[in-house]
């Protein structure tokens, strides 16, 4: 449950695309702890380095932003709108509570809502469609115009987050928004401690990406120089697809790109060499770090794998057997 524990940790960090300051701080003080190599890149990402025996680079990144929404206007009854940022379910952000956190570094708490938010008044409240048109958000702070809002120091840019939720069941699994992509993050630091603590000599230089700017799409557009790269990444669960969230992913084509032929086979055949509970899938809906790092002009071989992830961009769920098998898949491809 170690992997769980430190994704918990880090899912209660607000992170919005933009706003990932704080959880790379996080991270980097736990590379200062373990006296880990890295430096911190001119758009945020985190880059750790181990050296290998010859000059070959392999790249893993995961990507620590996640969805959210900033302040778009204040309304005349001292409520918000919002714009999002990535792509989020909005029916399931209808009732979420979150935080508005200002330029200033201050936070106020509040829920986000239908502008029809209650069955007893309006008439459209069960079908009013979910949008950034049709929602707002309701501050626990006692506003009733926009100078009001105003007056406590909120404003147009500000950024939202919106609660994780995170719970770990006795029976392993995570709920919690936004474990796309904290969990994998979770995973990559899970194997930095077991490179450590079985103080493994890498065969090829390793290079350990967290990207900030992933949700909305160029997280590791501009990365230092690997000869391949493996996004860590959530594996989508539901029809058409084989994953499970007992199941680590192998994504072989996604909405931009197949992945590396022989990369992808040789996960393949660790997969079942080691006999992993994982799948093979296409997401058509999908994009990745690779993906970023591919149109930004890498030269670079890549592949895309992750544990399964239950109803991505809503309320997620996943089980420490994806999470478990994912790391070995890892740490055997490495190996």
């Amino acid at each position: 449950m170690k992997t769980l524990e430190f994704a918990k940790k880090i899912l209660a960090i607000p992170s919005p695309s933009g706003y990932t300051k704080n959880v790379i701080d996080f991270l980097a003080e736990e590379c200062k702890r373990k006296k880990i190599k890295y430096s911190i890149s001119n758009k945020g990402n985190l880059i750790i380095e181990f050296p290998g025996k010859i000059d070959y680079t392999i790249g893993l990144s995961a990507h620590v932003d996640t969805l959210g929404a900033m302040v778009r206007s204040i309304n005349a009854n001292g409520t918000l709108r919002f714009s999002v940022i990535g792509g989020p379910s909005l029916p399931t952000y209808d009732g979420e509570y979150c935080q508005v956190l200002t330029r200033d570094g201050r936070a106020f708490t509040g829920t986000i809502l239908s502008n029809s938010p209650s069955v007893h008044v309006y008439k459209d409240a069960k079908t009013l469609p979910r949008t950034e048109e049709n929602m707002h958000v309701r501050l626990d702070e006692k506003v009733k115009s926009k100078a009001d809002v105003e007056k406590l120091g909120i404003g147009v840019g500000d950024f939202i987050a919106v609660d994780s939720k995170t719970v770990i069941t006795e029976t392993g699994f995570i709920k919690s928004r936004f474990l796309d992509d904290k969990i994998s993050v979770a995973i990559l630091f899970s194997l930095i401690d077991y490179l450590f603590d079985k103080k493994i000599k890498l065969k090829n230089n390793l290079v350990i990406i967290i990207s900030t700017y992933e949700e909305v799409g160029h997280g590791a557009s501009s990365i230092p120089k690997l000869d391949e790269m493996i996004a860590v990444d959530m594996g989508c669960v539901g029809e058409d697809l084989s994953c499970t969230e007992f199941d680590v992913s192998i994504c072989v084509k996604d909405s931009s790109t197949p992945y590396d032929f022989e990369i992808t086979n040789r996960l393949i055949e660790l997969a079942k060499k080691n006999k992993l509970n994982h799948a093979v899938d296409i997401y058509p809906y999908y994009g990745s770090d690779v993906s970023a790092a591919l149109r930004g002009g890498n030269n670079i071989r890549g592949a895309l794998i992750g544990p399964g992830v239950s109803a991505s961009h809503g309320m997620e769920r996943t089980h420490l057997e994806a999470v478990n098998d994912t790391l070995k898949l890892l740490i055997a491809y490495l190996e």
